[in-house]
């Protein structure tokens, strides 16, 4: 812009209003696309989670997106469809009318039923049960070119899996307060208390395995006063839960003489070893059951990868224990959904910022191009298969997806 220096000149622009000083006007970005999310009833035995609470619901609707809710689907975490209601979302009394939207989040892997309501060319966001997923299911959801992603391989910029990590942590601290149940003589049990108190010998607890859950169960027994032992096969693992608790506790590797000891004193044994792939490694035999004290628990967290202990056999919420050798065993594979609201908001928690960064970046389809952590829980990409896992198991063809990505990209 040129100075104007003739006064005379600089007056009659100023009455003009031609230099008066004006506001900058910023470009403002447009919002690039509304979600059509639509959250089913749960139809899995005992499955009583919602991945959305009604504030995650509310921020979404806030935020231009819609929420359509199947009628009952928060019951049994008890939210009613009029908290969903009354933040805005769409309450359906037909599931088709859900799984017609773009998004379908279920808890939950989709039952055949539920595939064939899908119209094709969608999202499905749900778990992903290796051991219980039908080639069947797989085969249709590519027919229908679903890209399907499984919420317990979604990772976060850490590299860590959220929503396996949180699941984890609820199971951890609620199997010790189940095993303080179990030990009451209301339960069956010895009629012991859970911990310690002054001038009592504290509970024995000895926990397997050093992970998420292990860590969780051991802060838990040792809040409550419990003496606790924990093994697991890995130094480093051992060496991290010691300085995440910031204080030394009895550790060793998994070796069968001391690990038969430790149990045999034990007044409760969690299992919490994890297996990457696979059924999870039994190493409690039956021997070293029948040689624990009367009236002991076992809490096995891993029966859903077929449990460490030789005498585990599946239970469920509405008969979880049964007695074997004296011993008292809990076997409920999803022990997250004995607390469903509190796993509920865990949930909402991860999937609610994930479906904002959805939204924001357009669809599904753009997330899982920019977003690596989204990405590596995606199995089937618009009808790709795109897990080396899943492929290998059903013996079907099957895409690297990051090759894929950069093929779209070219």
């Amino acid at each position: 812009m040129k100075m104007v220096k003739d006064p005379e000149l600089l007056k009659q622009l100023l009455k003009e209003g031609n230099i008066l000083p004006m506001e900058e006007m910023l470009e403002i970005s447009k919002k690039k696309g509304s979600l059509h999310i639509g959250i089913p009833k749960e139809l899995s035995f005992q499955e009583r989670r919602v991945p959305l609470v009604p504030e995650a619901v509310s921020f979404l609707v806030a935020n231009g997106h819609n929420v359509r809710l199947e009628s009952g689907a928060g019951e049994p975490s008890h939210f009613s469809d009029r908290e969903y209601s009354e933040v805005g979302a769409e309450i359906c009394f037909s599931p088709k009318e859900i799984f017609e939207c773009d998004i379908i989040l279920k808890v939950a892997p989709p039952t055949e039923d539920e595939v064939d309501l899908m119209k094709g060319n969608q999202t499905l966001i749900s778990a992903l049960q290796l051991s219980i997923q039908p080639k069947i299911i797989l085969q249709k959801l590519i027919q229908k070119k679903i890209t399907a992603v499984a919420w317990d391989y979604i990772q976060d910029e850490q590299g860590v899996f959220p929503v396996v990590r949180t699941m984890g942590e609820i199971a951890g601290t609620t199997s010790i307060l189940i095993a303080g149940e179990l030990l009451s003589s209301f339960n069956e049990g010895k009629g012991i208390m859970l911990g310690g108190i002054a001038g009592v010998q504290p509970t024995e607890v000895v926990v397997l395995g050093a992970g998420t859950v292990g860590e969780c169960a051991t802060r838990a027994a040792m809040g409550l006063g419990a003496s606790v032992k924990v093994f697991d096969n890995s130094l480093s693992r051992l060496r991290r839960l010691q300085n995440d608790l910031g204080f030394r506790i009895y550790t060793s590797v998994l070796q069968p003489k001391v690990l038969a000891k430790a149990i045999m004193r034990a007044d409760v044994v969690i299992g919490a070893i994890r297996s990457p792939l696979g059924r999870t490694p039994c190493v409690v035999t039956e021997e070293m059951v029948q040689n624990m004290k009367e009236g002991s628990v076992i809490v096995d967290v891993s029966i859903d990868q077929g449990g460490c202990f030789e005498t585990s056999r599946v239970t469920n919420h509405s008969n979880p224990t049964f007695t074997q050798h004296g011993v008292l065993h809990y076997c409920v594979p999803n022990i997250a959904s004995r607390v469903p609201r509190t796993a509920s908001f865990a949930l909402s928690n991860i999937f609610s910022p994930i479906l904002m960064a959805m939204g924001d970046s357009g669809g599904s389809q753009d997330l899982i191009r920019n977003d690596s952590g989204f990405r590596s829980g995606v199995y089937i990409y618009r009808g790709i298969l795109v897990s080396e896992v899943l492929g290998k198991v059903f013996d079907l063809k099957y895409k690297d997806i990051d090759l894929l990505m950069m093929g779209l990209k070219g």
